[in-house]
């Protein structure tokens, strides 16, 4: 806490707090590491998670462990995608800075120091290999979730009009790499129509006056965790269309409330087209607004799509151990 609160008093920019506070991390780490070799006779397996396990690596292979990577991100790949949306919609676009060139040095020292790597999708394997980390050390182990509710009944409307609207729940952080700027072009395109968008999240984009103030569209902003479920429950369909994500687990905080979804291919595949959501085929605001368009026309489909909004058993926390287990072996 003392930490914490040095770093908020120093002002520093937030690039130098997120590597201070790495830093500090694997000072404290690698203490207990060289305590715990000393206490154990066979090696062992760590698992450190990326941009703060570089130090503990070279601690671990020391002793003779075997070092396991998780990364939580598509890593530089996702950086620069995240850079070419700013220079495109510079009207939107915050604060947000790229990381220093030695904040990746330090990751590609991280997974020349692991015997695995992984990740918690096909796009971030991707990713990884597109920035030359060797496809024999990359293995895919998806995010656990295991739900602590039942799905709602859900309020099927026969058909959508200005007293009963289509609600789309966009939920997480509103930024740019989410998709926020082909949304709003889509509910641009939407104008007129019996849609109505729920931003829920921290917004970091510079919103026009217009934008703020259309009746078609509700700014929440951050809100506790507990209270995400009654706009799950209140939705008709969830939006995702990340440009990129590690994984992306508020696809399946959705299905947990037997909510559809429409989501792009930029993140891990849980949304089967057409059976419980739609995938974008690209992330425009054409595509989103298709889509809506869609289910505007057939309110069926999305009863049919919710019916079938069911969190597969791979996601359990005992499934996704024994497939981390095999990950390492």
């Amino acid at each position: 806490m003392f930490f914490e609160a040095s770093l908020r008093v120093s002002g520093a920019p937030a690039w130098d707090t997120i590597i201070e506070r790495n830093a500090w991390f694997q000072d404290r780490a690698c203490e207990q590491l060289e305590i715990l070799a000393r206490q154990r006779r066979a090696p062992a397996v760590l698992f450190a998670y990326s941009y703060a396990a570089r130090r503990l690596f070279t601690v671990a292979r020391a002793h003779g462990w075997t070092t396991v990577l998780g990364q939580i991100d598509p890593g530089p790949v996702e950086e620069r995608l995240v850079a070419t949306l700013h220079q495109r919609h510079p009207s939107l676009a915050a604060d947000w800075q790229p990381a220093p060139a030695g904040y990746w040095d330090n990751w590609r020292e991280e997974w020349r120091l692991a015997d695995r790597v992984v990740v918690n999708s096909e796009w971030s394997r991707a990713a990884l290999r597109e920035e030359g980390v060797p496809e024999s050390l990359i293995r895919i182990v998806p995010l656990a979730y295991e739900p602590t509710a039942t799905p709602c009944a859900r309020d099927h409307a026969p058909r959508f009009d200005a007293g009963r609207p289509l609600r789309v729940l966009f939920l997480g952080q509103v930024n740019l790499r989410k998709g926020v700027a082909e949304v709003l072009e889509a509910a641009e395109q939407l104008r007129g129509e019996p849609v109505h968008f729920t931003f829920v999240g921290p917004l970091q984009i510079t919103l026009t006056k217009t934008v703020r103030d259309s009746a078609q569209i509700s700014w929440i902003g951050s809100v506790a965790h507990s209270a995400a479920a009654a706009h799950f429950e209140s939705a008709d369909v969830f939006l995702f269309p990340t440009h990129s994500d590690g994984f992306g687990l508020t696809q399946l905080e959705a299905l947990a409330h037997g909510l559809p979804a429409i989501v792009s291919r930029h993140c891990a595949r849980v949304i089967t087209h057409g059976v419980n959501g739609l995938v974008l085929d690209d992330v425009s605001g054409a595509a989103i607004a298709a889509s809506l368009r869609e289910l505007l026309r057939d309110p069926s489909r999305l009863r049919a799509m919710s019916e079938n909004a069911r969190i597969d058993p791979s996601h359990s926390l005992d499934a996704v151990g024994r497939q981390l287990l095999a990950a390492v072996q």
